[in-house]
């Protein structure tokens, strides 16, 4: 187990775990408490929200929290291979307790069962601890507070938005004052609907528990892993997977909205919605594990995106239920992460026009069109709606835009963008040429070879012996280092090559990089993008070096929190993490970045 010690109040940091069942999600400090929680849906109002609350520390009201009395010492891990979190705390005199935190997920009737629903059991280890139980939700942002009725074995906590049912053996009186009490035996509390049990409290706590530990240990049991850095893959893949709402399928970009990307920036946004660009990366970073379910869920989603287009216009994101309209509002009440507002609900990003969405759509569905394994591969209705993608892409890929980075108050031609279009082009090629469909291969191969000399001939600078941010420009941008994910160009190619020397003498901070050089709506970016750094990473294997590549991913790797997680940007000068958490695309990183650089499992066995 991660071990920390206290001595004085703690500023809220992200030393934070995820625990989920791709219906909930709820973040846990170092000190076991949920200080980050929405419900009934990733992107609904938060129930617990002491993390947006966080000027002076992570304070009780808006936090569920098992205090224990005069602690001196935090134990925090994942149990292996799960999405079950286990924190123990010690007091002054060795006392100790133990919480053990999940979302309940398992199969039952054939059919997933993924409850709204938070379980926490609690028992001692040493000793005769003393603790509290603080559970304080709060609605509408930290203005509303709950009314509370009481059962015989329960609290219900009336919200504006929800009711909330705790079922538990604590006793009640004690839970609702906070009164320290010495736990002697193993108690439960479960957190969700306004619905009542069907077996005992601890007999459905601990049956949850089993169900839920082999639900997950059969899911990475089926994961293709590499030789080395297999935790950090399981601990990837995991995240990932609880980042999708399984309902829809929908992908969020993150679990959080508008801690800042450095600190004082301003940069806060509201991840808590599907970008088409993340999402195709988390399924194909998934892909690459064999785990196709992700995508197969993912795809339905897509499809009803797709096929509700309107002229074949797509938005970079939506909400998870499908909703076009996410309007970016500011809450001026709370103080934010830190204190570091604005705190944002909502995003603006869904007005932008960024024209590598289309290519973000076929990728992320080319696939199932030649996957044997998926219940449902793609067939010709679904290449012909992709084909509208496609021409979308076709039209845009020459025309300015917003970009990758979301750019609010300038617009140019994007390289990225005009590299995401001619993958959009060169794989329904491949799409049509396994669907036995030789004129539309041949329609869209010529197609994806225009845009292929386009971009050769405009993105490339003599002056910075690199491919550059947009055509006819001269400023450096990490997001052109796709061209080699993505196909476009050989890693051998002494234009690619060029390139990525050109951005490590102007992006990188040691292993780190910066998403570009140019000032944007804020000033100078101040911290480096993870998935860039890991972008690097990626390229250096291409180009052959390895070493470099496998020292940068080691370092990346001791960048994660004690959990083993990431969120979107890191400080390179005090290694602290920023922005928002966990983020897909940081975790995506990771699992490229040790499929990419391991050694293979025939050196071994």
């Amino acid at each position: 187990m991660n071990g920390t010690t206290f001595s004085s109040p703690q500023q809220a940091s992200l030393s934070l775990a995820l625990i989920g069942n791709c219906t909930v999600s709820a973040l846990i400090d170092d000190r076991g408490r949920i200080v980050w929680c929405c419900m009934p849906r990733f992107d609904s109002t938060p129930v617990f929200d002491a993390l947006m609350h966080s000027a002076q520390g992570c304070g009780d009201d808006g936090a569920y929290s098992v205090e224990l009395e005069n602690l001196a010492r935090v134990e925090q891990s994942y149990d292996a291979g799960t999405a079950i979190v286990r924190t123990r705390l010690w007091d002054t005199q060795g006392q100790g307790v133990e919480l053990v935190d999940f979302a309940p997920r398992f199969i039952t009737r054939d059919r997933p069962h993924r409850p709204a629903q938070l379980v926490r059991r609690v028992q001692p280890i040493a000793g005769h601890p003393r603790v509290r139980f603080v559970v304080r939700p709060r609605g509408d942002w930290g203005l509303a507070t709950p009314s509370i009725t009481r059962g015989s074995h329960h609290l219900r906590y009336v919200l504006p938005d929800i009711t909330l049912r705790l079922t538990t053996n604590v006793p009640l009186t004690y839970l609702v004052d906070g009164t320290w009490i010495a736990l002697h035996r193993p108690v439960s509390l479960l957190l969700g609907p306004d619905e009542t049990l069907d077996d005992g409290i601890e007999e459905t706590a601990r049956s949850f528990q089993e169900q839920t530990e082999l639900y997950w240990r059969h899911w990475t049991h089926r994961l293709a892993l590499p030789l080395e850095w297999q935790d950090a893959v399981i601990r990837a893949a995991i995240t990932l997977k609880l980042c999708q709402y399984e309902e829809t399928g929908a992908i969020v970009a993150a679990m959080t909205t508008s801690i800042p990307e450095a600190p004082n920036s301003g940069r806060n946004w509201d991840y808590r919605y599907c970008w088409l660009r993340d999402a195709f990366f988390v399924v194909r970073a998934l892909n690459s594990l064999s785990e196709v379910g992700t995508m197969e869920s993912y795809l339905n989603w897509l499809y009803n995106v797709v096929r509700g287009s309107k002229g074949g216009h797509v938005q970079p994101l939506y909400g998870i239920g499908l909703e076009p309209d996410l309007p970016e509002t500011v809450l001026p009440h709370v103080s934010g992460y830190r204190g570091m507002g604005p705190v944002r609900v909502g995003n603006q990003a869904q007005e932008h026009f960024q024209h590598d969405v289309y290519g973000n759509v076929v990728l992320g569905a080319a696939q199932a069109f030649h996957d044997h394994r998926l219940f449902r591969r793609g067939d010709a209705s679904d290449f012909a709606a992709l084909e509208l993608m496609g021409e979308q892409a076709w039209r845009l890929h020459d025309q300015p835009d917003a970009g990758i980075w979301e750019l609010r108050t300038r617009a140019r031609i994007h390289t990225s963008s005009a590299l995401m279009c001619w993958a959009a082009c060169d794989r329904l090629a491949h799409v049509a040429h396994s669907l036995a469909l030789p004129e539309r291969a041949k329609y869209w191969r010529e197609r994806a070879t225009v845009i292929h000399a386009k971009i050769i001939q405009r993105a490339w600078s003599h002056e910075r012996q690199a491919f550059v941010e947009s055509f006819e420009g001269t400023d450096l941008d990490a997001s052109v280092l796709l061209m080699g994910e993505v196909g476009f160009l050989s890693a051998k190619d002494p234009r690619f090559i060029s390139t990525v020397e050109a951005m490590e003498k102007t992006l990188c901070d040691g292993p780190f990089m910066r998403r570009y050089e140019a000032r944007d709506d804020f000033g100078l970016p101040e911290t480096a993008f993870n998935v860039c750094s890991f972008w690097r990473i990626d390229a250096l294997a291409r180009i052959g070096r390895h070493e470099e590549a496998r020292e940068a991913f080691e370092s990346m790797l001791a960048s994660r929190n004690p959990l083993g997680l990431l969120s979107e940007d890191l400080s390179p000068a005090t290694g602290e993490l920023w922005g928002n958490f966990p983020q897909t695309y940081s975790m995506v990183g990771i699992i490229h970045g040790a499929v990419r650089l391991s050694a293979p499992w025939e050196t071994v066995v």
